[in-house]
């Protein structure tokens, strides 16, 4: 007979950015955030001002570690630029490539920022109450492009796991998400990206292959 977990309840605290009845919690700091951006200038300018403050923070629920069980948790990114390119998170893919996850915005404007591994661009809005699904092989990230936290309930396979070094890996993304100097955003092209190798593409497809 299979072990029976105990039911959980948890509530998003909107208002914070957390979830409440987390079993986990991290924050990332603008010091872990050098070199994601392309104005490096105006991110040290950025890191003088803000030092050992936290960029972004993750709550999460873990159940377990069964691919039928589901990690829920709450992210929550604070609003602002550096240089014209929008506060960002730093992103992955999961370790196991065929795991998909969801987002759903709970306060604020952002961008789920998605690339296929060959390098294909999607780019979905997140506003308050609508959903995202992010597929099984897709990079991604998000970008807070408004005023206010960006505040997402996701969910994700217990098994899934990251990969945050795929975006190092290429460079960045093949696009970065800057201020289109009227009051929105737009997308450019990132001239350090590098399409990954048969190899690169081979390990991340390893699940479908086999």
């Amino acid at each position: 007979m299979p072990t029976i977990a105990e039911p959980q309840y948890c509530n998003v605290a909107v208002a914070e950015g957390l979830l409440k009845g987390a079993n986990g919690h991290y924050k990332k700091t603008y010091e872990d955030l050098r070199g994601l951006y392309a104005d490096e200038p105006a991110f040290e300018a950025l890191l003088a001002e803000r030092k050992g403050q936290v960029a972004y923070e993750v709550t999460s629920y873990t159940p377990g570690e069964k691919v039928s069980d589901l990690i829920m948790g709450v992210t929550r990114m604070e609003p602002g630029r550096v240089g014209d390119e929008f506060f960002l998170t730093r992103g992955h893919i999961h370790a196991n490539g065929d795991r998909p996850e969801i987002y759903y915005g709970q306060s604020g404007t952002g961008i789920m920022q998605m690339e296929s591994p060959e390098g294909e661009v999607r780019l979905v809005e997140v506003k308050p109450q609508g959903i995202c699904y992010v597929p099984p092989y897709w990079i991604h990230r998000s970008v807070n492009t408004g005023t206010e936290d960006l505040v997402m309930m996701f969910a994700y396979p217990s098994d899934s796991g990251q990969d945050y070094g795929i975006i190092e890996r290429s460079g960045g993304m093949k696009v970065r998400i800057v201020d289109d100097g009227n009051g929105g955003w737009k997308a450019v092209d990132n001239p350090d990206w590098t399409p990954r190798s048969a190899e690169d593409l081979a390990k991340i497809y390893v699940e479908e292959v086999a």
